[in-house]
């Protein structure tokens, strides 16, 4: 063994991590539970995830409405849900709800999102670079199985795949490039 100035790394490998596949379950179960009362609030869900920050465990909903989702949506909406989580109980330890709105630059994560956007700009993030670049911008132009095409101002396209992405959001700020 060798000792030195260099840094000593840990790294943990997980052929596969079946934390991942209980959070997933998680979410889809807090999904189907808040739908029907997320729908009694005159609003849709947009989505559910379950992260962990800083040490603190999160649940977050993201709910959604024409128009928009105020400050007062968001706190109706988490006293309806607050009795049917505690009844369900699906989470052991302890954690804080938040209820939020997705906002102007959400993320598009699932095919429902995809397809209610089309024709919306977006921004991209590759994992890998695309001709030097990794982060793009332009109008969300298909979703077909998977596949995702963003065409650009000059009229250049970008099929891709979802797994080659960063992230995928709505881009309600900038001019497309």
């Amino acid at each position: 063994m060798r000792v030195g100035r260099d840094p000593l790394f840990f790294v943990r490998l997980f052929a596969r991590d079946k934390r991942w596949d209980n959070m997933s379950k998680l979410t889809e179960k807090i999904q189907a539970l808040a739908e029907p009362v997320v729908r009694e609030e005159g609003c849709s869900l947009w989505d559910v995830e379950y992260v962990r920050e800083a040490g603190t465990w999160y649940l977050r909903i993201y709910i959604d409405k024409e128009g928009g989702v105020g400050i007062d949506d968001c706190e109706a909406f988490s006293r309806a849900i607050d009795a049917p989580l505690d009844e369900l109980d699906p989470i052991e330890q302890g954690y804080c709800l938040e209820v939020c709105s997705p906002g102007v630059e959400r993320s598009l994560t699932k095919p429902a999102h995809f397809t209610a956007c089309i024709g919306q700009r977006v921004q991209v993030r590759m994992i890998r670079p695309v001709n030097g670049k990794r982060d793009f911008k332009g109008v969300l132009e298909s979703y077909d199985g998977g596949n995702i095409t963003v065409r650009f101002e000059s009229g250049d396209g970008l099929t891709f795949t979802k797994k080659e992405t960063g992230f995928i959001k709505l881009d309600d700020f900038e001019p497309i490039e």
